[in-house]
């Protein structure tokens, strides 16, 4: 069997930042464990593989562990290939997924994800993520995700995971955010996800479900600007409406190609 492979860096105008992603094009789905023998081969966060059913498109997450329930980097770098390599016509492409219908509006190359909003409440932090970390939060918050809420962004900058009792928790789907208002933009984070093959995600666009109410209340605005500050950083425009939020980014192809299972 022949697949097209298609690399793309998500939440980024620039090759070599933001978060990569692959995309799989299929005719039919193959057995899950194939697929998810194929996401561990390539060795990113996300390996998106869809199916173009006309009126929508069938669309599926694998990490290099497991199937996820939701993704952002890996939703954006799909569209951007449908857009701009596969000549898709419409300007708004309907996802099908594991977390319902998805909807993705392309205007002047940014991509706007319209995802579903997950409200965090106040949660008790676990003390494997306590003792996992050497700056403690002012504000712990959980949806899917634990929300950890400080002061500054030089915290947020200078946060460091000790895997030894990090990877202790199993979240599940979720990880761990961490937050703070930001220096040049409304807010700031990074995510960690525990017993994961990548601790840290590049860009994380589900995790602004989350993110995006609690600053749209805590800054009193709906439209905000926000930059994950991992190592590769991504920045993404960021819009409360209702129980939803929208996630707007850009993407570049790393690459293109094929691979055979014979």
């Amino acid at each position: 069997m022949k697949f097209d492979l298609y690399q793309v860096d998500a939440f980024t105008n620039e090759l070599f930042s933001g978060n990569p992603a692959c995309v799989v094009p299929l005719q039919q789905w193959i057995d899950d464990s194939i697929l998810l023998k194929i996401a561990k081969e390539n060795a990113v966060s996300e390996t998106a593989f869809f199916i173009d059913n006309g009126d929508h498109i069938h669309l599926r997450w694998f990490t290099p562990d497991i199937e996820i329930d939701l993704c952002g980097h890996a939703t954006l770098a799909t569209a951007h290939v449908l857009k701009t390599i596969l000549n898709y016509p419409e300007n708004e492409i309907l996802f099908r997924t594991i977390s319902g219908d998805l909807k993705v509006s392309c205007i002047d190359n940014v991509y706007y994800l319209d995802f579903p909003k997950r409200i965090a409440k106040p949660e008790l932090l676990p003390k494997e993520i306590q003792l996992s970390l050497n700056i403690q939060p002012k504000i712990v918050l959980k949806a899917r995700d634990y929300m950890l809420v400080y002061d500054t962004q030089q915290e947020i900058e200078n946060i460091k995971i000790n895997r030894i009792f990090f990877d202790q928790i199993n979240l599940g789907y979720g990880g761990v955010i961490v937050t703070a208002k930001g220096n040049s933009v409304d807010f700031v984070s990074r995510y960690f996800t525990p017993q994961a093959t990548i601790l840290e995600d590049a860009v994380t666009g589900s995790a602004h479900c989350t993110l995006i109410p609690f600053w749209s209340i805590k800054l009193g605005k709906k439209d905000l600007k926000a930059l994950q500050i991992s190592a590769r950083g991504g920045r993404l425009h960021c819009i409360d409406v209702a129980d939803r939020v929208i996630i707007g980014g850009q993407a570049k192809v790393f690459s293109m190609g094929q691979f055979v299972i014979i």
